[in-house]
């Protein structure tokens, strides 16, 4: 590879970085007061990044690559890909985009306080006029909505994404439906104080057990918990610790700590080049969907965590049993916010998000029509009725910032983890009996050899491809869903 593509290549991936690491400390421990100019300085920063990427030079260097080896080929390939859909937007629409999403975001939030979709309502009509235009210059075979979802999911289409979507409504509605009419787990935290001090201490525990390196990362405290950091070496997580709930920060560490070993775990090769990055959002939240959901939520899990966690809160929990204790970590509840719904009905949000957003993006729905499609559309999937606008279409961030091809990723997360678990199981006998004992170095092992290492390779479905025989499929998370369900429930 040409030194200087090289050379630009690490200035992007460390520009990236720096990135991410003002962006972690936005999050965490900024004054108040530095907000401003930390927005300067992120937007100096990624200036910096968008004109070095889209430097004609390193167009011509692209072109004039000779890679010796398949991981070189793959660099130039990732690398090459995004400058292509960098240079192909014009700086008047990054300029509009930009201005179209702070406007949109101080008006979502004024909405939100008003309770009233309408002062958001434009707002989202221009971001999807913007973001039509930006698909139109990335460029599409017919479905704009390909172009918005390649910036999250490459390789990843509507025709390929829908039915698979549509399939998995068709099962989740009557899955919940049946849990519905069971009766519902006793409330076990309900009225009960968790000490705050105590928690953290647990979630650090886990971390630790979970074979994520304190060494090479640290975890601290946020409003909305997330994975950041600069590199193999800087991985920055954050949780959230709530008095009176406790599950929130156990099960929000074991979900970034989950992103936080995928972080980790890329070859140490690829550090500072474009491989070492998940090829896919997906791809990514399936590590974290498989470490708090598949595993943490697990009777195997919870038989061994179970004793010492009771023993920190002994006066809260001394007379909960393991059955009680699974019964509510497994809770199924039809819900109106995305964020706080179980795995059952989780990725009932996710479809009713996708399905209004092809429509936004093909034309056939309009923004003024929104608010009466989401809460149709709540009414159909989930069988309630949205009373509070902030419980329905004011509820999400993203579209403030135009992120329409976002949301699937999540639903996308969830069926790969079922098919990485599948697959797990079928290669290391006993895995369940090893959970049971607290080694979980058996599946950080696993992902570490089958997903981590392999970076941005090829795209994330080839790779589950590679590893489990399959691709793209709901039938392993609705068995998974099945199995587990059933006997919790007795359905």
């Amino acid at each position: 590879m040409n030194s200087d593509l090289h050379t630009r290549m690490q200035e992007l991936r460390d520009l990236a970085g720096v990135i991410g690491l003002a962006s972690w400390d936005q999050e965490t421990y900024l004054p108040r007061k530095g907000e401003g100019g930390r927005a300067a300085q992120l937007g100096t920063l990624q200036g910096l990044y968008h004109e070095r990427l889209c430097d004609p030079r390193l167009g011509d260097w692209l072109a004039d690559a000779k890679p010796t080896g398949s991981d070189e080929t793959a660099m130039i390939r990732v690398l090459g890909h995004e400058r292509d859909r960098a240079v192909k937007i014009p700086p008047a629409l990054v300029k509009a985009l930009a201005l179209a999403q702070s406007r949109a975001l101080t008006a979502w939030r004024e909405a939100r306080d008003a309770k009233d979709f309408s002062i958001f309502q434009p707002h989202v009509q221009q971001l999807l006029t913007l973001r039509r235009e930006q698909a139109d210059a990335w460029g599409h075979d017919g479905e704009r909505y390909d172009a918005l979802l390649e910036s999250y999911e490459p390789g990843m289409r509507v025709q390929r994404l829908s039915p698979v979507l549509t399939g998995l409504r068709s099962k989740l509605v009557p899955l919940v439906q049946a849990i519905d009419a069971r009766p519902a787990p006793k409330r076990i935290f309900a009225g009960k104080v968790f000490d705050s001090e105590a928690q953290w201490k647990f979630t650090l525990h886990l971390l630790e057990r979970m074979g994520f390196d304190l060494e090479a990362g640290r975890q601290d405290r946020s409003t909305h918990p997330f994975t950041g950091g600069t590199g193999l070496f800087d991985v920055r997580l954050t949780t959230r610790v709530f008095s009176e709930l406790p599950l929130s920060s156990v099960f929000s560490t074991i979900h970034e700590g989950g992103h936080g070993l995928y972080e980790q775990g890329f070859a140490q090769d690829h550090e500072r080049t474009t491989l070492a990055q998940a090829p896919s959002m997906g791809l990514h939240e399936s590590q974290s969907r498989l470490w708090e959901n598949v595993v943490g939520r697990s009777r195997a899990f919870w038989s061994h965590f179970f004793p010492r966690y009771q023993a920190l809160f002994q006066a809260q929990l001394g007379d909960v049993g393991l059955d009680d204790f699974l019964r509510e970590v497994n809770r199924v509840e039809r819900s109106f916010i995305r964020v706080e719904a179980d795995e059952v009905t989780y990725n009932l949000h996710i479809v009713l998000r996708y399905e209004l957003e092809l429509e936004l993006i093909r034309g056939s729905l309009q923004a003024s029509d929104l608010e009466a499609a989401w809460n149709e559309k709540t009414k159909a999937l989930l069988g309630l009725e949205v009373k509070n606008v902030n419980h329905g279409v004011l509820q999400d961030i993203h579209w403030a910032y135009g992120d329409f091809g976002y949301f699937p990723t999540y639903a996308l997360g969830n069926l790969y983890s079922a098919s990485l678990w599948q697959a797990m199981n079928r290669d290391i006998r006993g895995l369940e009996g090893s959970i049971g004992d607290g080694e979980l170095a058996p599946v950080k092992n696993w992902l570490r050899e089958k997903v981590h290492r392999e970076g941005y390779r090829v795209d994330a479905e080839t790779l589950v491809t590679r590893v489990t025989g399959r691709g793209l499929t709901d039938e392993d998370f609705v068995s998974y869903l099945k199995v587990k369900y059933g006997a919790l429930y007795g359905i």
